[in-house]
């Protein structure tokens, strides 16, 4: 008698729903994991898109402000303000100052520093104008189009101040600076100082050298007088 055949259909079906069980299990398991880290990824995203929304904001915001407080500012240094008129032109600088370093701590900017310095220097403050300067010559040392009229305004402050040596450093420093503007300037207040301290000849070489390269200069008449031994304004310099 043939021996009966043991079903193992159940059996097979058993293990069959087991491992699918343990792989929907695994699934769920995956996924709820995704969607963790894409919820923490979605978390941070957001984070960072408010952190770089108030960054903009601010820089946009204090841009605006330095803006308006630097128009400001201009009026009241160049005598336009109309809804407050000052009484004096010192009053109006002095203003101006103000608004200038308002601007100025809103968001830097050579520009604003060169007028914070040319304020203080009308006004008499040639320390705080020279400390500025340093600020400018510190923190821009690059920008060739304001450097030359920073040593220049800086020249003025010393001689203001009576450093007549600290003055010719400056004005030999903006000689040598890249570009061509105010090299005139500098060969002629050197020539000055020099011919103030009864350096004749050194002050010669200056004008000489004013009047071979800058003949276009406001001060090639005055260089081509005091070589030519015409007297003029401080006598003359015989070459």
């Amino acid at each position: 008698m043939p021996r009966p055949i043991k079903k193992r259909v159940k059996k097979k079906e058993s293990e069959t729903e087991v491992e699918v069980k343990d792989k929907l299990s695994e699934l769920k398991n995956q996924l709820r994991e995704r969607r963790r880290t894409v919820m923490a990824y979605g978390i941070a995203a957001g984070v960072a898109v408010i952190v770089i929304a108030g960054v903009f904001y601010y820089r946009y915001s204090s841009e605006e402000k330095s803006r308006l407080a630097e128009s400001e500012a201009y009026s009241y240094y160049y005598g336009e303000n109309l809804r407050q008129p000052m009484a004096n032109k010192q009053e109006q600088t002095q203003k101006a100052l103000v608004l200038f370093k308002k601007a100025y701590d809103y968001k830097n900017s050579p520009r604003l520093l060169l007028y914070i310095a040319n304020s203080n220097y009308e006004l008499g403050r040639f320390d705080d104008a020279i400390s500025s300067l340093n600020e400018f010559f510190r923190k821009y040392p690059s920008d060739q189009e304001l450097t030359p009229l920073a040593y220049k305004m800086m020249a003025n402050a010393q001689l203001q101040k009576g450093d007549k040596e600290g003055a010719l450093k400056t004005l030999n420093t903006l000689y040598a600076s890249p570009g061509a503007i105010y090299k005139d300037f500098a060969l002629m207040e050197s020539a000055r100082i020099l011919e103030g301290e009864g350096k004749t000849a050194e002050a010669a070489a200056k004008y000489r050298e004013l009047a071979a390269k800058f003949k276009s200069s406001p001060y090639y008449a005055e260089a081509e007088s005091k070589l030519s031994g015409k007297k003029e304004d401080q006598g003359a310099v015989t070459p």
